[in-house]
């Protein structure tokens, strides 16, 4: 499941051919706020955000809900705000405000009464919109324990958010492949693993992490990750006086820049002039072929 962070990153992802996609704080707070992800997110920026990705795609969008924007009772009107953002799953994490990114230092956990109650009140919520036809949304409880206590607290955590009725679990930032395999024969609900390469948590290949147990697996910031590098290439090339843009190499698939017509795709040009001429009549068929030759003359 990758992780994407703008609506245009999750049509991508569908594209490519994923079931799923996540959008995380990481991502948003990086490329939307221009600040990094210690709590400076509100619930407007998610759901600002998390909307147009939501309606871009017909995949299931997991979105991160930090720590739930609040305590226990302002957390369950945050399930149904994203459930009501097109959402198919939040996830709700146990560490302190403001919050931390997994995979660096310096995060604090509330108390294990604290935690769990937090995760029931979310559940709440999901069974409440169940029970009124009012929407369904699926919850997704972290913790952050095993930075602060360790692995063994990490399960103790991870089965009590299970045992209130949470969907899935995930301990972030597990440190080594033994703690991955302890931890999944130590915990029997769904289980997700943050894969994040240069980061805390080890990332062996998928079918090892399928043995293990884990049931999704979220390569988090790697498309984030490929379009910076992407951006400062294409920056350094526009800085250059001497770029023959002309020049056929600059294009391709294997080259830094998409063909135009291939943007044009992407954005959902074709397909809107295929619904377009649908509905045409003769009057804006004249108009569209007069376009068309402008565009064709400049």
């Amino acid at each position: 499941m990758p992780g994407v962070q703008d609506a245009l990153s999750a049509r991508l992802v569908e594209r490519a051919g994923f079931s799923t996609c996540f959008l995380g704080g990481f991502a948003v707070s990086v490329s939307h706020l221009g600040l990094p992800d210690v709590g400076y997110l509100s619930l407007e920026d998610m759901l600002s955000v998390g909307r147009p990705v939501c309606s871009a795609v017909s995949i299931p969008v997991i979105g991160d809900a930090d720590v739930g924007y609040g305590n226990a009772v302002q957390a369950k009107r945050t399930v149904r705000e994203f459930a009501k953002a097109g959402f198919a799953c939040l996830m709700v994490e146990d560490q302190l405000s403001p919050k931390r990114c997994g995979h660096v230092g310096g995060k604090e956990v509330a108390p294990f009464e604290e935690a769990v109650m937090k995760i029931r009140a979310c559940v709440d919520a999901r069974d409440e919109m169940r029970q009124n036809g009012r929407g369904d949304i699926l919850i997704m409880a972290r913790t952050d324990s095993n930075a602060t206590h360790g692995w063994q607290e990490a399960v103790r955590r991870s089965n009590a958010f299970g045992d209130v009725g949470a969907d899935i679990v995930l301990a972030d930032a597990l440190l080594s492949e033994e703690e991955m395999k302890e931890y999944c024969a130590a915990v029997p609900y769904h289980k997700m693993l943050v894969c994040t390469p240069d980061g805390k948590t080890p990332v062996p290949p998928r079918p090892v992490l399928e043995a293990m147990g884990f049931k999704l697996l979220c390569y988090s910031i790697q498309m984030l990750n490929a379009s910076v590098q992407a951006q400062e290439k294409a920056l350094a090339q526009l800085a250059d006086p001497h770029i023959d843009w002309r020049d056929e190499c600059m294009f391709g698939d294997d080259a830094a820049y998409k063909r135009f017509s291939e943007v044009l795709e992407v954005a959902g040009f074709i397909d809107y002039d295929a619904e377009d001429r649908l509905y045409a009549t003769t009057s804006t068929q004249r108009a569209a072929t007069m376009q068309d030759h402008t565009t064709a003359q400049t």
